[in-house]
């Protein structure tokens, strides 16, 4: 059985980090260690929410009592999401470097949450420059959306070329396997978006139908099945299929609800039998 420890936010309300990310991974029959970095009532996306963010101290304290258990020998992988802060970044590394000290098999996946197209940078002061600088060279696999690849790889991205030459990049910091989420380029069709995963396996496309939502949490849900899909298989492009088709079904589900949260237990059947698959053609 696949474990991962899983370091992100939480809402008691709705889903987003760890909200996101878990259900799916134990659907798919993954035993998940959830850290949560902050506790809040709900996404920010409302305006307005309580709880706190947790402190850097307490993620490590966390981490500590799990390696007192004596088990990190048994993590696949470490999955984070929202940092909220750069110490708490510096304390999801140093769970990296011990958990791969237990197990030099361990993977790192980082979900280099920045910002979005249309949004810009919506996390605090540092985290950018954290994120470039130490996270994404530390990672075996990142995940960042359109506006994220620009930012880390620094440059534009307008062309399918220009998003393998960003992919390139960045795989020469560090990260083997890259998935970009919510890719436009030139070449996307109208009515369409696209996704990519790059490795060292090649570089694979998967193109679906663009749905009328925009949903906190989507990109919480699709690195956490991407990466354990990886995990099982290898391949970059059987992890991008998987995790694309059942994105697609849980949005979908979502959309046709009009609901403002993501369906995730009621559309829990797309994780492990998505109802339209999708397949990764090369590029």
């Amino acid at each position: 059985m696949t474990q991962i420890l899983s370091i992100q936010s939480h809402v008691a309300y709705g889903h987003v980090g760890n909200a996101s990310a878990v259900f799916p991974l134990q659907r798919l029959g993954v035993e998940v260690w959830a850290i949560n970095t902050v506790e809040f009532s709900n996404h920010t996306g409302y305006g307005a929410w309580r709880g706190q963010v947790f402190d850097a101290a307490l993620v490590s304290d966390l981490v500590a009592g799990i390696a007192e258990r004596g088990v990190l020998g048994r993590c696949d992988g470490v999955l984070s999401g929202y940092m909220g802060a750069a110490d708490i970044g510096a304390a999801i590394l140093d769970a990296v470097g011990q958990v791969k000290a237990a197990n030099p098999k361990a993977l790192y996946c980082c979900d280099p949450v920045i910002g979005d197209v249309g949004r810009g940078i919506f996390v605090r002061p540092g985290i950018p420059e954290f994120m470039r600088e130490r996270a994404v060279p530390a990672a075996d696999i990142i995940t960042p959306n359109h506006f994220e690849l620009e930012l880390l790889a620094g440059r534009t991205v307008t062309r399918l070329d220009e998003a393998v030459a960003a992919c390139d990049a960045l795989h020469a910091v560090g990260p083997k396997v890259i998935l970009v989420t919510s890719l436009h380029t030139q070449e996307t069709p109208d009515g369409f978006i696209d996704l990519i995963a790059s490795g060292p396996d090649g570089r694979f496309l998967v193109r679906t139908p663009r749905l009328d939502v925009s949903l906190n949490g989507a990109g919480d849900a699709i690195a956490a099945m991407f990466f354990v899909h990886w995990l099982s298989t290898n391949s970059s492009a059987t992890a991008l299929a998987r995790a694309a088709s059942s994105i697609f079904g849980l949005l979908e589900r979502t959309e046709k609800a009009q609901s403002r949260e993501l369906l995730l237990v009621e559309a829990q059947d797309e994780f492990v039998a998505p109802s339209r698959l999708f397949t990764a053609s090369a590029i």
